[in-house]
């Protein structure tokens, strides 16, 4: 609320040094006299009127017996209500209207009196219960209805006597209020139901007819009427009419229209301005309760968009409670907001009997009813800190009740109810009522609480192991979370992150998306890192990476451990290692701490997640200490014992490796974890001698054994036996129809132990790779495989299934991804050198050189070839890929034309085929050949006799044919290094224009910064040698001040003109009036601005209360400057006289010959006139725009072909 010191017209008085008192009372007398019949004419009795007795009988007899007139009983009556003694007063004023009535013939003397005991009983009302106090009976209980119903009477009995009594219709205006004020609230968002509607409808008319009959001046029924349209919801009109009041009445404090007017801003959401009517009605009566409370929870307001845990928190919470809510308490005990407020405050300090007591008092004395409500909440909210659930409950319901229920409600009530359901186990209705709440407002902890309880329900059903489908849960639970923690990037809303929330989706996202888990513990690391106190972090270090490791020894370990577990999940292993070693130092400081604290399991876990990252990382023996050390401590630590045994067989294959497994096996047979890492190690022994009977089969037996014998639904296990049966039907004949049925039989049994595997764990990667591999081997189903190895890279990332996808890239024909998942499995696990992936690669190769004619793709076919032969130089096979390339190269060198090839690539082919030729030797002499004697023996000799002929002749004429053309070779060559040259100098030179062209735009934007810098300067010393020009000095007082603006003569007769917006000026007299200001003045940049809204603003409300016409000279030169300041008033005044614009007459027609009203009347013609004007400049800058870019794209489509080949392992594929 802008106030401005203006007289005292708004309230201010700037001379006076007291501001306004209250007038309430102020016209009853210290003491009275009562005339009395006695010896004398002139015999009275003096009443003190400031020390009445507590018992009026006396004064009633002797008023009756003197048959004293009304204005004594209401004289004494208002009196003893000064004190407060409402019951007394009301006996004066019934004892008063009776003796009235029998004395006096004319019954409309009582009228008054019957009026005023009215506004008593409506004072009771006030201060009387909601309802009946416990132990009193209902009939007799003196409720608020009950002083309403005898207000009710008394004003129905002044009606009949005299209906046109004035102060009635007030009287009847607020005994409505009081009445719409005990209604039910509505049931509907945004409504204030029918009946209050129509009561409140019937108390602004009463209140308009006591204006009416007041010609407007009865200030009390304009500020009821505001407050009916307050309860109306109409707060702009309610405001209107309070600051009316403070306009017409600025000494009025009691009732003081200020704190209407802060009501109204802040239920329009201008709550600094709230803040303002309120202090200012402090200032005035430092006393008031009212507004005491209300700034208090302006305060309290201010507090709860702060961080809780900040010293901004702090000192608005304590300035709230102990600087305004506590003084409104010692003002009055009773007040129902003031109670409702400080309960709340001893309920946060659990004092329990506090927050009991004052909540019942802020229920029984208060007329609104969400006061009410908060009172029942705080009361649920005790009864739910003590475990009273039932009890709890129903004041929920009330507090819900209170403020409409169901549809509108209050809720945190209605949360409340929820939380208790939640108590109850009754999780179907939990969630029924949160979901209701969330459709009604997206509340944030209805949200959090709903999103938890779905997590819940996922993460029970994920360790009961069933088979429900919970898909429906994880989305919304994820959802709802996920909207929690939005929200408090919302800077609007203050909301602090809770750590739970991020747990949670951490576990939600566990499964499905690892990496938004680890974003989640990263999120909650971070929280606590914030947390840590200042007397555990590091000095003198400034390194950010050391204080952030040595704080990380002050938080759980646990955290630490999962957040270790995601790393190494994503293949982080150093950083998993960090993070593991983190958590360990966690754990000892926590048993430094607490010597009694048993940390013995948490430190056994993570020692063996820190020894899988060592080993992942290849640092074998630090893995082999950390699990020595961990069995030094547990010796029955049976996982640690599996990884050293596995350990030792990569090590020592041959002796102390098995040795260990075998060991291994034979003291824990009945562990499955065992029994799969001693099935992993038969198959590794007897890979090279599978029995032709599959049943015999060693690892087969064992996989069989624990199926029959241990767990039936043992995965690795089922997982095993499907491999097995995968590698049978891969090695079965498929010569005749019978053959291959039964290789398809033998295919159908391995998918279905890999859909049993399935059926018992849906997110078995390996189990869904052996039904992707059968369906590529026996049905070439490669669409389908493809999809399923996709689905499964998301989880499972060993070399085996990017060797597996590139097998059914290389068999679609789509050699280049064939290739690059072939390389992914090279760099995976230690596979830079694994010979069969590199067999693999060469092949491809191969038949992309096949395919493409191309030299380079033979050549990278023949190295990979050559490198698979140098890791493994036992293996014939791989001997036999080398000098099959090489054959290969040299036949496809051969039907290239002469001007694709080159002499020194048939030398060097040459070269490769006697090497070959040699190879092929061998391999025939070998007495395991890749492939039948015969066969290699011919290929050999083809080579010899064949091959070599025709590459000697090739070689020849190639010669022949290169120093033939050498000059047209060397010319072409230097051709091509003037084309290369050339190219590169064109990218220069458009590098160069791109530079020089930034370099330009750079420069001129510089220079239109600089210009207008230089115009804004050029502007500001023009308006500072304008306002000089301006300024004069006094001659009485010598200050300077701004001059008086003359106006041009007028012709004899001509009447003074008006300066409203009514009247319009000729042209030519407005042109001899501007004549001098546009002479001086220089031209203006026009600009459009957005016009700033002063709805609501006091100063379009308050006026000069001096009448005078001698208007102050400084006041009417800041009106001008701020006129022709105005960027467009000038424009502004060309068009209403130019385009005869009509502008609103009736807003000045009270102006008259007023100095304040002329001055005000052209701003207010002046804003209507810009509203319909665009106004273009010419020196408004216009920004570059930048060229379309063009775009380009090429479409590389290679259409697969068919093949008809079959995917096997690497040993079966040699060339």
């Amino acid at each position: 609320m802008a106030t401005q010191q203006n007289g005292t017209a708004n309230g201010v008085n700037g001379d006076a040094p007291a501001g306004p008192v209250s007038t309430r009372f102020t016209d009853i007398p210290s003491a009275i006299d009562i005339p009395v019949q006695g010896d004398q004419e002139d015999e009275a009795v003096e009443i003190d009127l400031e020390d009445l007795v507590d018992d009026p009988t006396e004064l009633c007899t002797l008023f009756e017996n003197e048959r004293a007139a009304k204005t004594y009983w209401m004289t004494v009556a208002l009196a003893y209500a000064k004190q407060h003694k409402i019951d007394h007063a009301i006996e004066m004023l019934l004892r008063g209207g009776s003796a009235i009535q029998s004395n006096s013939t004319n019954p409309r003397d009582k009228v008054s009196m019957i009026c005023c005991l009215c506004w008593m009983y409506l004072w009771k009302s006030r201060e009387a219960p909601r309802v009946a106090p416990d132990g009193t009976r209902v009939s007799e209980a003196k409720t608020k209805e009950y002083y309403l119903q005898l207000a009710t009477s008394s004003l129905n009995d002044a009606a009949r006597l005299n209906p046109s009594f004035p102060p009635i219709f007030l009287a009847r205006g607020v005994l409505l209020l009081l009445r719409a004020s005990l209604q039910a609230p509505s049931k509907t968002a945004g409504g204030i139901g029918s009946e209050k509607h129509e009561l409140l409808k019937t108390a602004v008319k009463s209140f308009d007819d006591a204006l009416r009959v007041s010609q407007g001046k009865n200030m009390l029924a304009l500020m009821g009427k505001a407050r009916a349209l307050f309860s109306m919801h109409k707060y702009p009109d309610s405001l209107a009419i309070y600051q009316d009041v403070l306009h017409k009445m600025p000494d009025l404090v009691d009732p003081d229209p200020r704190i209407g007017i802060g009501c109204c801003f802040w239920q329009l959401g201008f709550k600094d301005d709230a803040k303002m009517a309120w202090e200012r009605c402090l200032e005035i009566n430092p006393n008031s309760k009212v507004a005491n409370i209300l700034l208090g929870l302006y305060y309290l307001d201010a507090s709860g968009h702060v961080p809780v845990n900040s010293d901004e928190f702090l000192k608005l919470y304590k300035k709230a409670m102990t600087e305004y809510t506590q003084k409104s308490f010692k003002l009055d005990k009773d007040l129902p907001l003031t109670c409702s407020t400080f309960a709340s405050y001893f309920l946060s300090r659990k004092a329990w009997d506090n927050a009991d007591k004052l909540a019942h008092k802020a229920i029984q004395y208060t007329d609104v009813n969400a006061i009410a409500s908060d009172g029942w909440y705080l009361l649920a909210r005790k009864e739910h800190y003590s475990g009273n659930t039932e009890r709890a409950t129903d004041y929920y319901r009330r507090a819900d009740d209170a403020r409409g229920g169901t549809e509108t409600g209050y809720l945190p009530a209605k949360f409340g109810v929820a939380q208790l359901s939640v108590l109850k186990n009754d999780l179907g209705e939990a969630k029924l009522r949160l979901e209701k709440m969330i459709q009604q407002s997206k509340n944030h902890e209805a949200m959090i609480l709903l999103g938890t309880l779905y997590a819940e329900e996922v993460f029970a059903n994920q360790v009961s192991d069933s088979k429900e489908d919970k898909s429906a849960e994880l989305k919304k639970a994820i959802t709802l979370l996920e909207g929690a923690r939005n929200a408090w990037k919302d800077p609007k809303k203050t909301l602090a992150p809770d750590a739970s929330v991020l747990l949670n989706l951490a576990r939600l996202y566990e499964t499905d998306h690892p990496d938004k888990a680890l974003q989640c513990l990263q999120q909650v690391e971070q929280l606590e890192l914030d947390q840590v106190p200042p007397s555990e972090r590091p000095e003198d270090v400034t390194d950010e990476a050391e204080i952030k490791a040595a704080l990380r020894k002050s938080l759980p370990p646990q955290l630490l451990n999962n957040i270790g577990c995601f790393h190494s999940q994503a293949e982080k292993h150093e950083l998993a290692s960090d993070m593991f070693e983190a958590a360990l130092g966690a754990c000892i400081k926590i048993g430094e701490k607490d010597p009694d604290m048993d940390t013995d399991a948490l430190v056994s876990t993570i020692s063996f997640n820190l020894a899988r990252s060592y080993e992942s990382r290849g640092l074998t023996d630090k893995a082999v200490e950390v699990y020595e050390g961990l069995l030094a401590r547990h010796d029955d630590y049976t996982d640690a014992r599996a990884r050293l045994a596995y350990i030792k067989l990569r090590k020592n294959p041959n002796k102390e490796g098995p040795d260990a497994v075998a060991k291994l096996y034979q003291e824990n047979n009945t562990d499955l974890e065992v029994r799969a890492l001693y099935g992993w190690y038969l198959g590794r022994v007897h890979s090279r001698k599978r029995p032709a009977n599959i049943n015999e089969d060693p690892e087969f037996r064992h996989y069989k054994h624990t199926l029959q014998n241990y767990d039936k639904h043992d995965r690795h296990a089922l997982v095993g036996m499907g491999n097995l049966y995968l590698m049978q039907a891969r090695e079965m004949r498929r010569e005749s129809e019978s053959e291959k049925q039964k290789r398809s039989a033998t295919y159908g049994k391995a998918v279905e132990f890999f859909e049993k595997a399935l059926s018992l764990d849906p997110k078995n990667a390996y189990a869904a790779q052996g039904i992707a591999i059968a369906l590529v081997e026996d049905k070439k189903d490669y669409k389908s495989a493809l999809g399923i190895f996709n689905k499964v890279r998301e989880t499972l990332r060993d070399s085996h299934l990017y060797v597996n996808l590139g097998h059914i890239y290389a068999e679609l024909r789509q050699y280049s991804k064939a290739i690059e998942h072939y390389e992914i499995a090279l760099s995976r696990d230690g596979k830079a050198n694994d010979p069969v992936i590199l067999a693999c690669l060469g092949r491809t190769w191969l038949n992309r050189g096949r395919s493409e004619r191309d030299v380079d793709a033979y050549n990278k076919a023949l190295e990979c070839a050559q490198k698979a032969l140098e890791v493994a130089p036992e293996q014939i096979h791989y001997k036999f890929n080398v000098a099959f390339v090489q054959i290969q190269l040299v036949t496809m060198i051969q039907g290239l034309p002469e001007n694709k090839r080159s002499a020194e690539q048939l030398e060097k082919a040459a070269a490769g085929l006697e090497a070959a030729i040699t190879s092929l030797d061998e391999i025939a002499a070998h007495p395991q050949t890749p492939y039948p004697k015969h066969d290699v023996e011919q290929r050999a000799n083809m080579a010899r006799n064949t091959l070599r002929k025709q590459l000697e002749r090739a070689i020849g004429k190639q010669k022949e044919w290169e120093e033939k053309n050498k000059e047209k070779i060397q010319a072409a060559k230097a051709q091509r290094e003037l084309e290369l040259k050339r190219r590169e100098e064109e990218r220069q030179k458009v590098l160069e224009e791109e530079k020089e062209r930034q370099d330009k735009i750079k420069k001129e934007r510089e220079a239109i910064a600089a210009r207008d810098r230089l115009l804004a300067e050029k502007r500001a010393e023009e308006e500072r040698a304008r306002m000089e020009a301006e300024m004069t000095t006094d001659s009485e007082t010598g200050d300077k001040v701004k001059r008086k603006r003359k106006t041009a003569p007028r012709a004899s007769g001509e009447s003074k003109p008006r300066r409203s917006g009514g009247k319009k000026k000729k042209k030519g007299e407005r042109q001899d009036d501007e004549s001098e200001e546009e002479e001086t003045q220089p031209k203006k940049r026009l600009r459009l601005g957005k016009k700033e809204s002063q709805k609501f603003k006091s100063q379009e409300l308050v006026y000069n209360s001096d009448d005078s016409d001698d208007d102050d000279a400084l006041e009417r030169a800041e009106r001008n400057m701020e006129r022709e300041e105005t960027p467009l008033s000038e424009a502004d005044e060309r068009a209403v006289d130019d385009d005869k614009m009509d502008v609103d007459e009736e807003a000045n027609q009270g102006a008259g010959d007023d100095d304040d009203d002329e001055e005000l009347a052209p701003r207010q013609q002046h804003k209507r006139a810009r509203r319909g004007r665009v106004v273009e400049s010419d020196d408004e800058e216009e920004e570059e725009a930048p060229a379309p870019a063009k775009s380009a794209s090429g479409d590389e489509d290679e259409e697969p072909r068919r093949a008809d080949t079959s995917m096997a392992d690497a040993d079966d594929d040699e060339e």
